[in-house]
């Protein structure tokens, strides 16, 4: 009895033992994969600051695209919340009611956020503002397909400095 007691006792110092000399050589190998990580991003350095000096022109091209990006979402002149009814839409045959809703849609924010409407003779002078609807708009009224848009849809719309009005959908739908 007193043997095998001896064995057990013995059996969990070899484990440590063993368990030990796992971890000396896992701390080696991080430390080698740390060394080449390192030394792989110097390199990415070294080769990122030679093209930033190869291409200066296209860089300066680049970034006033990215700006005015930044600078249209941030131009918005006037911002409203709107809940638009599409119920009768659904007076419509059924191959004709998400089209009919999105019609709904165009004339509601045209409407409600006094977009100046086209005429002939003021096309011929410039410009006119234009009515943008996002594309998640349009994936909600055709989410459930031609024959079943929803009877109300929320939406955000923008108007900026130019007087173009862009429709998104509503934070949390």
């Amino acid at each position: 009895m007193e043997k095998e007691e001896k064995e057990e006792a013995q059996v969990p110092e070899e484990e440590e033992v063993a368990e030990a000399a796992e971890e000396e050589v896992s701390a080696e190998e991080t430390d080698k994969e740390l060394e080449e990580i390192l030394a792989e991003e110097e390199t990415t350095e070294e080769t990122a600051e030679a093209e930033e000096e190869a291409a200066p022109a296209e860089e300066e091209e680049a970034k006033p695209r990215r700006k005015k990006k930044k600078e249209e979402e941030e131009e918005f002149v006037e911002e409203r919340v709107y809940t638009i009814p599409l119920g009768k839409a659904w007076l419509r045959p059924p191959k004709k009611r998400a089209p009919r809703a999105m019609h709904m849609v165009k004339a509601f924010v045209t409407k409600h956020m006094k977009l100046e409407m086209r005429v002939e003779a003021e096309e011929e002078k410039g410009e006119l503002p234009q009515l943008i609807i996002s594309n998640d708009v349009n994936e909600k009224v055709w989410g459930r397909g031609i024959e079943k848009p929803p009877r109300k849809i929320r939406v955000r719309a923008a108007k900026d400095a130019e007087g173009n009005v862009t429709v998104f959908l509503a934070e949390g739908e």
